[in-house]
C-alpha cells in the first residue's frame, strides 16, 4: 500500500485548497444569512452561484465521478479532495457538484442508466442545472433492512403505477429536486434480494405529494434541501423509467452504497479538522480557575486524542479507497463495512469534545459545532445504521476463521 499523493492529486488539492480560501470559507456567513431571509424557504441561496462557477471554470467540478464524464479520478485520489470539500459541509460539495444525493444519482445512472434516461437527467446533473433525490426510507417499516421497504411499482401496459410513502429523503425540499430515483417492490414474490427495484420519478409527477419537510435533531438542514416526507399514490411513470432490469434494485443500491461511503468518511474528517481547529482556538482564547483553557490537563488530552483519531481513521479510508481501485468493492467488503462504522462514532466524540470547549457557545448558533454533531450523528444511520454494519462484518469475520475449522 503507498498512499502517496501523486501529482495530479496533490495539485488539485493545492487548487482546491485555494478555492475555497477565495470562494467558500468568506461566503459562510452571508450563506447562513441568506438561507435565514429567504422568502422562499428551501430555495437554494443565490450567493453559492458566483463560487459555482468560479469552481466550474478552474476545473473543480464533478471531481466526484470516474470516467470522461467526470474527472477521472480513482477513489484514492478524490479522497483527500473530499476531505477538504467536508471543511465546508453545506457550501463546498455544492458549489463542486459534489454533493449527496445527486453524486450517487449521477453514479447509478452513469453505470445503470440508458442513452435516454442519461441525456434527460444525467445531462443535467452533470451540468448542475439540476438536483436530485434518492427515495428509499420508509416510516412504516425498518429500513435498516431494505428487504422490508413496501412501496409498490406494478406493471400497467407501458407504464409503472407507483404507491407507497416515503421519508427523510434527503434533497428533496429543494425546488430544483427535479427527479427522484425511488426504491420500490415490483414483485414482492421473488427471492426476498430480487423483489426491489429502482425508477426514476420526476418531482413534479402527478401524484407525488410532498408533505413536509422533516427536522433532524430540530435542524430542518434547508441549507442544504431538507429531508421531505412524500406519498406516492398512483404515481405514472413510462416503463423507460426503470433503472436496469425488475429485480435489480437491491444489486444497484449496492454499487451506489460503497463509492458514497468514502465520501462520507471523507467528509466527515474534513469536519473533524476543522472542529479540531476550533477547540484549540477557543481553548486558546479562554481563562478558566487563574489560566487559559489550554493549559487545562483534560483539554489537551481532548486535543492529543482527537489528533490521533483523525490520523487513525484517515489511514483506515486510505485503505478502503485503495482496496475499492485495486481488488474492487468486494475485495475491500471489510474496510468499507470498518469505516462506515468508525468515522461518524469517531467524529462524534470529536464534535462532543469541541462543543464542550466551547462552553455555551457550543450549544447556540453562533458556532458550527452543534449543528455539525446532529448531522455527524444521523450518518450512523444513513446508508445503514452502526448495527447492521457491524453484524456483516462479524459475520464476515466469523466465516473467515472458521472456513478451514
Amino acid at each position: 500500500m503507498d498512499f502517496t499523493l501523486d501529482a495530479r492529486t496533490t495539485e488539485l488539492q493545492e487548487q482546491l485548497t485555494a478555492f475555497m480560501d477565495e470562494h467558500v470559507y468568506p461566503i459562510e456567513a452571508a450563506f447562513q444569512e441568506q438561507i435565514d431571509a429567504a422568502p422562499d424557504r428551501w430555495s437554494p441561496p443565490p450567493i453559492i452561484e458566483p463560487a459555482k462557477e468560479a469552481a466550474r471554470s478552474q476545473g473543480l467540478w464533478n471531481l466526484f465521478l470516474p470516467g470522461e464524464d467526470g474527472a477521472g479520478l480513482t477513489n484514492l485520489q478524490y479522497a483527500p479532495l473530499c476531505e477538504i470539500l467536508g471543511r465546508s459541509l453545506h457550501i463546498a460539495p455544492v458549489v463542486t457538484n459534489c454533493a449527496a444525493p445527486d453524486t450517487g444519482n449521477m453514479e447509478v445512472l452513469n453505470m445503470f442508466g440508458t442513452d435516454e434516461q442519461k441525456e434527460q437527467w444525467l445531462t443535467p446533473l452533470l451540468a448542475g442545472e439540476i438536483r436530485s433525490a434518492f427515495a428509499m426510507t420508509e416510516p412504516r417499516v425498518a429500513s435498516s433492512d431494505a428487504t422490508n421497504i413496501e412501496t409498490s411499482i406494478v406493471r400497467d401496459g407501458d407504464e409503472y403505477v407507483i404507491n407507497g410513502r416515503k421519508w427523510y429523503i434527503s434533497g428533496a425540499m429543494n425546488p430544483n429536486a427535479k427527479v427522484l430515483i425511488l426504491m420500490g417492490k415490483t414483485d414482492p414474490t421473488a427471492d426476498r434480494h430480487k423483489q426491489q427495484s429502482m425508477i426514476l420519478v420526476p418531482r413534479d409527477a402527478p401524484g407525488v405529494d410532498v408533505r413536509r419537510g422533516m427536522k433532524v435533531f430540530g435542524y430542518d438542514d434547508r441549507d442544504h434541501g431538507g429531508h421531505a416526507e412524500i406519498d406516492f399514490t398512483d404515481v405514472r411513470v413510462p416503463v423507460s423509467n426503470l433503472i436496469g432490469e425488475e429485480g435489480s434494485g437491491f444489486a444497484i443500491a449496492q454499487a451506489r452504497l460503497g463509492p458514497g461511503r468514502i465520501h462520507h468518511c471523507m467528509r466527515l474528517i474534513g469536519i473533524a479538522e476543522r472542529s479540531l481547529e476550533l477547540m484549540v482556538e477557543r481553548a486558546a482564547s479562554r481563562v478558566a480557575f487563574g489560566k487559559p483553557l489550554s493549559e487545562q490537563g483534560v483539554i489537551r488530552d481532548w486535543i492529543a486524542e482527537s489528533r490521533v483519531r483523525i490520523e487513525q481513521l484517515r489511514l483506515l479510508t486510505f485503505k478502503a479507497a485503495w482496496l475499492m481501485d485495486t481488488v474492487g468493492n468486494k475485495g475491500a467488503h471489510t474496510e468499507i463495512q470498518a469505516i462506515k462504522i468508525a468515522a461518524p462514532a469517531t467524529v462524534e466524540w470529536i464534535l462532543d469534545k469541541a462543543v464542550q470547549v466551547h462552553g455555551a457557545g457550543g450549544l447556540s448558533q453562533d458556532f458550527p459545532v452543534a449543528e455539525w454533531y446532529a448531522q455527524v450523528r444521523t450518518l450512523r444511520f444513513a446508508d445503514g445504521p452502526d448495527e447492521v454494519h457491524k453484524n456483516a462484518l462479524a459475520r464476515h469475520e466469523i466465516r473467515r476463521m472458521t472456513a478451514h475449522v
